[in-house]
């Protein structure tokens, strides 16, 4: 009996993957920046918290509704690629054979040696071999809206919430340098944990998303406490 394949890749975890960072991103990166602008501008706890609450919430629906309509697109474009191929592969079998063939000599395959398995592919599973071989498409890899709408919302809320129980249960005199420290911290866990899963460098992984967070802090920080001083 042959071995099993056991080799262990990381293609197939890519579509939730990159709902849940980027949620999770947004989520601290968008967070922490609200509510270091708000209190830099010298408001409550209440006013910061309430800020933070409603970006909370309008954040994780719009990153759903987002990821909803941006892959539901792309869903509909694989759906019409794998219908049309259903089509042309009722219509015309005999064409989408040599066709078939021709991709496969075109990977290196000897003429004979990809008429056969071009036979052996279609008969086991004619449109999945050609919308492998063809349009580059897994049908149980397809694009799926809901489940990258569910894990954005989830992730984009997870992440918010660390900068907003930093900032809300922080002394008031420290709460910006402890919200920020805290927000480093998670976007550094979050660049570590998503290089390892996607088999990425994780120090380049660290750094972008560090440097985007103290980024985006340090501008709404400025633009807080203009504002608040300008009030004042």
């Amino acid at each position: 009996m042959p071995k099993r394949h056991s080799e262990t890749h990381r293609v197939g975890v890519g579509g939730w993957l990159r709902a849940a960072v980027l949620g999770a991103n947004d989520g601290v990166v968008s967070i922490a920046s609200l509510v270091v602008g708000v209190a830099a501008a010298d408001a409550s706890t209440g006013a910061i918290l309430t800020a933070g609450m409603a970006g909370l919430v309008g954040g994780a629906l719009s990153m759903a509704a987002g990821e909803y309509v941006s892959v539901s697109s792309q869903r509909d474009v694989e759906e019409a690629d794998l219908d049309r191929e259903r089509h042309e592969l009722s219509e015309a079998p005999e064409h989408e054979l040599d066709e078939l063939t021709g991709l496969l000599v075109a990977k290196g395959l000897s003429p004979e040696t990809a008429q056969s398995a071009a036979r052996e592919l279609t008969e086991h599973d004619a449109l999945a071999a050609h919308a492998s071989e063809e349009l580059g498409l897994q049908l149980d890899g397809l694009a799926r809206p809901m489940q990258a709408a569910v894990v954005s919302a989830i992730a984009f809320a997870l992440g918010a919430a660390l900068p907003l129980l930093a900032i809300g249960l922080s002394p008031a005199a420290t709460r910006m340098w402890i919200t920020a420290a805290a927000t480093m911290t998670a976007l550094a866990g979050l660049g570590t944990w998503s290089a390892r899963l996607g088999g990425a460098p994780v120090a380049r992984a660290v750094r972008r998303v560090v440097l985007g967070g103290a980024l985006a802090m340090g501008l709404t920080a400025v633009i807080g406490y203009l504002f608040g001083a300008s009030v004042g």
